[in-house]
This record gives structure tokens, C-alpha cells and sequence, in this order.
């Protein structure tokens, strides 16, 4: 109940952020029924391969949904609320309760909508419209459908219960809440920026590896995507899967890079602002601007891959095409939204001293401009290497 009324009493765009939360849910419900409508008409392997490709959309949408779960306020532990029996490990256990119940909402809908579209509600307009690409001749299995169902909702909550756990303080650091606790020290480089390029280079000699060999698109062989996209070679996928994850892994060390270069070479305030947040910042949205341009190469090799004959690209395939690089997206914002919450402190005490709000514009456009233009050519070039062996 504790959880219902601190999510009915939050701020609208806390609602938003939760309503696009369960949006995800749904279109990644949505998804998992329409695979097992397809194993109800069509047993056996091809099912099976259907359902494996929905693993990314449900992957992005925990991957939102826990963002999210870190910036709600109100899971966010302040002063005060340790007396009412409102710790941190209380604080964990409502962030997943918020999250679950926004998940099950969308997956809800998601079972409505596929009802409607089977027929098996009527009442509504295109009651049926989709019978007979949704089995609607085949009783529905009760049992899988919720169980399908309950993935995301029971994924997302462990994850956010996973990344939102009570932590032990730093080294050097009081328990207490009021100024005479010691600030944090300046935030070290992180270390995966050698495991991503490595993971990165793998990714790419994998996918030449599997086109040289002959088993490149058009082959018939590998994995066929949903949607008309067929000749899909396990190996070109695996490539593609290591050059994403190197991506993810090299994305904080490069925005630490970032920010250690804006500081070299007697820098001014503006430059030495931006690059100390930049450094700051480099985990919380590192991560999420590798996955962006991850993403973002990956529909580029697509689009250069397929620009010749145009594959039929069902609907399914463009929902979660679109569920994916959705929720890439809106992780990015929303870690730029909780990033923004972490140094609020710092912004208000630089205007309590007089320093000009034109100064901290400038600093955010120079952060910006400065991950525009490394994160900008390394999603081009690597989406470049990923196409070239691909090309016919």
C-alpha cells in the first residue's frame, strides 16, 4: 500500500517515466504472445527461435526500467525516513514493488490487446482483425500465456532490487547526514575501457570470420529473423552481440576520456566544469550512451546491408525494432535525468557564489559537443566495419 501512495502522490514526470515503463512492458508482452501464437500453429524449432529473438526487447526494457527505478524520488533515501522504518533496504523493496507493478500493468494491456485482436473480446473496434495470424482457432494456453507474461514484471524487480541494494559507506566517509560528512574523492577512471575495445574487436573479426566463410546473408543457413529478414548466420549475430556489449563496456571510460581531455592544456572554468562532470558522471551515463550507439550502429549496417532488394519487414519485427531502440533512448535520458538530480547540490552552491547560469549552460553544451564528437565517428566507423564483410 506504502508503494501505491508514494506512486499516486509523484510528480508527473515521474508518472511519465512509469507510463513508458509499462508501455515497454506491453509492446514486449505483446511480443511473447504473438511468439506463442506462432508455436501453437507451427511446432517445433522455428518457435523456439522466435522466442529467442525476443530476448532484446526484453533486455532493453529491464535495462529501462531499472534506469527509471533509480531516479523515482520517491524510493530515494533522505533524512528522517529511518526513523518511520523507511531504510534503505525498505527503499530497495518498494523501488521493486513500483517496478513490478508498472511492468504487470503493461503486460495487462498487452494481454487485452491481444485478445482483442484473436477475437475473444468483443465489443471493440477490429475485434478479430488479427484471428488468423494469432491462432485464433487454437484455444489459448492459460498457463504459458502468463507465464510469457511474468517474465519482464519478475525480471525488472529483481533487477532493480539488484542495482538499488542498501551499499556499505566508502572508506573515508561518515554515517551521518549533515555537512560535516567528508565529500566523496574525485571518481577514479573506469576499468572496462580495455575490455570493451577487445571485446569490440572481437565482435567485428567474428562477423568477417562467418561472411568469409560462406555463411553470410542469403545463404539460408543460421538464424532467420521474424519478419522476413531470413539468411540471418548465427555468427554474424554473435559478432554483432560482442560488438554491442564491447560498445556498453567501453562507453563510461570513454566519456572519463572525454572529460580528462576537456581539462588538458590550462583550461578555463567552463572546460574544467564540464570535463570534472564529465568524469564524474562517466558511469552513470557511459553505459547507457555505449548502448545508444550500439544500437544506433547496428540499424546503420542494417539499413546498408539490406539497401538493395528491401526485405518484407513484418510488423513484429518493426515493434521490436522500435522497442529497442526506444528504450536505448530513453535510458540515456533518464540517466541524464538522474545524473542532473546527483550534482544538484554542486549546481546550487556554484550559484550561491556567483557564478553565472550562462557558465553552466555553456559547460552542459561543451559536455555535450565533446560526446557528440567521439561517440558520433565511433558508432559510424564501427557500423562501417560491421556492414563491410556483409555486403554482397
Amino acid at each position: 500500500m506504502l508503494a501505491l501512495r508514494l506512486a499516486r502522490g509523484a510528480h508527473p514526470l515521474v508518472q511519465l517515466r512509469r507510463l513508458l515503463v509499462a508501455a515497454a512492458a506491453a509492446g514486449t508482452g505483446f511480443l511473447l504472445l504473438c511468439t506463442l501464437a506462432y508455436a501453437m500453429e507451427h511446432p517445433g524449432a522455428g518457435a523456439v527461435l522466435r522466442l529467442a529473438w525476443c530476448v532484446a526487447p526484453i533486455a532493453a526494457t529491464v535495462y529501462f526500467a531499472v534506469a527509471v527505478a533509480r531516479t523515482d524520488p520517491g524510493t530515494r533515501p533522505r533524512a528522517g525516513l529511518s526513523a518511520v522504518g523507511l531504510g534503505p533496504g525498505r527503499l530497495m523493496v518498494l523501488a521493486a514493488i513500483s517496478t513490478a507493478v508498472a511492468c504487470t500493468l503493461g503486460s495487462m494491456l498487452a494481454l487485452l490487446f491481444f485478445l482483442h485482436l484473436r477475437g475473444d473480446l468483443s465489443g471493440l473496434p477490429f475485434d478479430g482483425a488479427a484471428a488468423e495470424l494469432l491462432a485464433a482457432d487454437e484455444p489459448l494456453p492459460l498457463a504459458a500465456a502468463l507465464t510469457l507474461l511474468a517474465l519482464v514484471p519478475v525480471i525488472a524487480s529483481a533487477a532493480s532490487a539488484l542495482v538499488l541494494r542498501p551499499r556499505t559507506a566508502k572508506a573515508g566517509t561518515t554515517s551521518g547526514t549533515g555537512p560535516e560528512a567528508e565529500p566523496d574523492a574525485p571518481a577514479a577512471a573506469p576499468s572496462g575501457l580495455p575490455w570493451g575495445v577487445a571485446l569490440l574487436a572481437a565482435g567485428l573479426a567474428v562477423e568477417t570470420y562467418a561472411s568469409r566463410s560462406g555463411d553470410g546473408p542469403g545463404t539460408g543457413t543460421g538464424f532467420p529473423m521474424p519478419g522476413g529478414l531470413a539468411g540471418s548466420p548465427a555468427g554474424v549475430l554473435a559478432g554483432w552481440a560482442l560488438t554491442a556489449l564491447g560498445l556498453a563496456l567501453a562507453g563510461p571510460g570513454l566519456t572519463h576520456l572525454c572529460g580528462r581531455v576537456l581539462q588538458s592544456v590550462r583550461p578555463g572554468a567552463v572546460r574544467l566544469l564540464a570535463g570534472r562532470v564529465l568524469q564524474q558522471e562517466a558511469r552513470r551515463i557511459g553505459r547507457p550512451l555505449g548502448v545508444v550507439c550500439a544500437v544506433a550502429s547496428g540499424a546503420y549496417a542494417s539499413v546498408v546491408l539490406y539497401a538493395g532488394p528491401r526485405p518484407d519487414v513484418g510488423p513484429l519485427t518493426a515493434l521490436g525494432a522500435l522497442l529497442v531502440a526506444g528504450c536505448a533512448v530513453l535510458t540515456l535520458a533518464t540517466a541524464s535525468i538522474e545524473a542532473r538530480q546527483a550534482r544538484s547540490h554542486t549546481t546550487a552552491a556554484l550559484l550561491r557564489l556567483g557564478a553565472p547560469a550562462t557558465m553552466l549552460r555553456s559547460s552542459a553544451a561543451l559536455r555535450a559537443g565533446a560526446l557528440a564528437a567521439v561517440f558520433g565517428p565511433l558508432t559510424w566507423v564501427v557500423a562501417e566495419l560491421a556492414a563491410l564483410p556483409l555486403a554482397p
